[in-house]
């Protein structure tokens, strides 16, 4: 196993994730970090959990650990995201492994005011984290150019496929240099996602490059415990509910989780459990808490 060490990163670097107790680097770690140092652009299938942001992120802030000036309103690195929720979460990793640096980097997202976002925006930020809807917004309204990019990664692009912003994507690769590294990590390489990439395979194997992306597969680790037996029951639709009350009440489950697919449905279960003598409470979206 690869220490960070290992990897010739800068020791202002080195000591905020050694505050952070990261000593070690996971797989993703181990193989993306020296393709991304080196240039390359990079193509990695890795699970949530499995440390991708820290293996596109500590490059990008090696990279950019030298005096430049940056011009207002333009930006070095943009990191897109599926979700507001992500992109708080990787522009708050990026400030906490640049915190000893000198260099800026934020999130922009919807369902907040854009006026603070450009305001920030103003002076350029070297490392921007962004949902596509939002950011299209910021450079439709001229709050931020791309002219001056030099990275670009795509994050959980598999979760950004799904969720409708294939053409959101689109439209912003296409404002963006020609010349600049092309970073991708997806869970899945699903065929959306592989159409998206032949959207602009001349970028991902050429660019400023004469050599193909790196593509790294992190296998999945076993999605359930060993210890735990599953089994499938087909059963008619107004069956389930006695069926279940059987399995409690007769395997002794003194606690069980109930996945469902609508918050009516969960009331209505709720409900027939209770009067088999079972207790069971609901939770969803819209529970408050006592």
């Amino acid at each position: 196993m690869m220490k960070f060490k290992d990897f010739g990163l800068n020791e202002t670097l080195l000591d905020a994730l050694f505050h952070m107790n990261f000593e070690e680097a996971t797989e993703i770690q181990e193989k993306a970090i020296p393709a991304v140092l080196s240039g390359r652009d990079v193509m990695a299938a890795a699970q949530t959990g499995t440390g991708k942001t820290a293996a596109f992120v500590l490059p990008i802030l090696e990279a950019f650990n030298q005096e430049r000036t940056l011009r207002g309103k333009r930006i070095r690195a943009l990191i897109l995201t599926p979700t507001r929720e992500l992109a708080i979460q990787v522009a708050y990793d990026v400030a906490n492994y640049s915190k000893h640096l000198s260099l800026s980097s934020m999130a922009v997202y919807g369902g907040v005011d854009t006026e603070p976002q450009k305001q920030r925006l103003i002076e350029g930020i070297d490392i921007l984290v962004a949902t596509p809807g939002r950011l299209l917004d910021l450079a439709h309204q001229r709050a931020l150019y791309f002219d001056e990019l030099e990275v670009l990664v795509l994050d959980e692009a598999d979760r950004m496929v799904d969720m409708g912003f294939y053409g959101d994507i689109n439209k912003i690769i296409d404002r963006l240099p020609a010349s600049r590294q092309n970073l991708l990590f997806s869970a899945t390489m699903s065929d959306e996602v592989i159409d998206l990439v032949d959207g602009f395979a001349e970028d991902f194997t050429q660019g400023s490059k004469a050599h193909a992306a790196v593509e790294i597969t992190i296998s999945p680790q076993s999605t359930s415990a060993p210890n735990i037996d599953q089994w499938l029951i087909t059963v008619d639709k107004d069956t389930k509910s006695a069926l279940l009350s059987h399995l409690i009440n007769t395997q002794k489950w003194d606690q069980a989780l109930i996945f469902i697919e609508k918050k009516h449905a969960a009331a209505k279960l709720v409900a027939q459990l209770e009067k088999r003598g079972i207790e069971a409470n609901a939770i969803h979206g819209e529970s408050t808490a006592d």
